[in-house]
């Protein structure tokens, strides 16, 4: 095996582990490899990276590895010597399996040979790492993290519905929403249906108003479900334990509240900071929320996507087609990242109430029996030409525009949209 054209001082594959990780060193020039470990400890890091350009001072070292973020990318990317090359793992993978087609062999150190094999034979299927500024990295954290405990809040509520409707469903109705203080004050003050029928009706009508709630005929159809309501169960083990457990629930919430209302006051100034946040703003449905998400997935690096295809594809809303003799086959794109296609489906779902032809669209992708999952992927990947179109001229969407060029290039969808303006007048 020859290098290619000489760029680099030296190539490097990393195989990531959770206590050391296997490397594979390759001097430009050097007819074999060099195979070692590195302790996964922040010291050990740096000194081997240090180490690293005191033996090549003369070039740049190419490092391969299977992350675009993690702990060891963070502490490399503090060494401007070292170009990183992320690598698909799924891409690896199947370079394994063909190298090894005869024993199937897998190990660390072979993956570590094979990721440096790739990044020295095959560099033209990689592109190197270029880190948004801090603050865009900063953002993209944060709107992810959010994302994470938006979906652990989720999973609380339905955790804490099916304790309810396990002894106390009254609750569901008595509380209304329960991912709220008065849900929450409810079931502190009252965890089971005994306690609450306990207390006189004076009491919970001032609980309701002191809470927000002061609507007279709900407060009185309510407290005449308290009246007439029946325990579920009298099983004394049930009437102990779930309330422990509702509780624990309850707090849990409480305690993600203030944190998501932090989240967004961080995320919402670091967006407004940035020269193009009002392209993204200007977005049909996008919002407070997915904005900032929309802004992060392309970036204020106008050089990262060459064009609408590229991000289609990196965000799994592009289909895979197969295509074979007469055997033609499309599905769904399964390696990619996932928080970034939820981005731009969730944003596609946001969009179909307060735009006129993503509402069209939508409708016309029902009709033809699409799922609603499915209308919605494919008008994500109209959207994503649009936006990318957006993103590289730095203008914001303007939806009057949009649907002027529709009508000037006679799109079927303009009889549809004239059909829904008709149709809501």
């Amino acid at each position: 095996m020859n290098d290619l054209p000489a760029c680099y001082a030296a190539y490097v594959g990393i195989d990531w582990a959770d206590r050391a990780h296997s490397l594979c060193v390759w001097p430009a020039g050097a007819s074999q490899p060099e195979l070692s470990e590195l302790p996964h400890v922040p010291e050990a890091i740096h000194t081997w990276a240090r180490q690293l350009h005191q033996r090549f001072p003369a070039g740049k070292i190419a490092v391969a590895l299977e992350q675009t973020r993690g702990p060891l990318l963070y502490a490399l990317l503090q060494h401007p010597y070292l170009e990183l090359f992320p690598i698909n793992p799924a891409r690896l993978a199947k370079y394994r399996e063909a190298v090894t087609a005869a024993s199937g062999r897998k190990s660390d150190p072979l993956d570590a040979a094979l990721a440096c094999e790739v990044l020295r034979m095959h560099r033209d299927w990689l592109r190197p790492l270029r880190p948004m500024p801090a603050k865009v990295r900063e953002l993209q954290l944060l709107v992810e993290a959010r994302r994470h405990f938006v979906d652990q809040r989720t999973a609380l509520i339905e955790q804490l519905t099916d304790a309810l409707k396990a002894y106390y469903p009254q609750a569901l109705q008595l509380v209304g929403n329960l991912n709220s203080p008065l849900g929450w004050a409810w079931l502190r003050r009252w965890p089971t249906l005994t306690a609450l029928q306990a207390a006189r009706p004076s009491t919970i009508e001032r609980f309701y108003r002191r809470h927000g709630l002061h609507a007279a005929e709900l407060i009185t159809a309510r407290l005449q479900l308290i009246r007439q309501a029946v325990s579920l169960t009298d099983d004394p083990a049930v009437l102990a334990a779930m309330p422990v457990q509702v509780a624990v629930l309850v707090a849990q919430l409480a305690g993600i509240a203030p944190a998501l209302a932090d989240y967004d006051r961080r995320i919402a100034a670091l967006f407004a900071a940035e020269p193009e946040a009002q392209v993204f703003a200007s977005l049909p449905g996008a919002g407070a929320q997915l904005a900032p998400r929309l802004y992060v997935a392309f970036g204020p690096d106008h050089d990262r996507y060459q064009g609408a295809d590229q991000i289609q594809c990196f965000s799994g809303i592009a289909p895979i087609t197969k295509r074979s003799g007469q055997m033609w086959v499309t599905r769904w794109r399964w390696h990619c990242p996932t928080f970034l296609r939820q981005t731009f489906q969730e944003f596609a779902g946001c969009s179909i109430p307060h735009s006129r032809w993503a509402h069209a669209f939508y409708t016309q992708q029902l009709e033809r029996g699409q799922s609603p999952n499915q209308a919605k992927r494919a008008l994500a990947y109209k959207w994503q030409r649009i936006l990318f179109r957006c993103w590289q001229t730095r203008t914001p969407y303007d939806e009057a525009r949009y649907l002027a060029s529709l009508r000037e290039h006679h799109s079927p969808l303009i009889a549809r949209i004239d059909a829904l303006q008709t149709c809501a007048a």
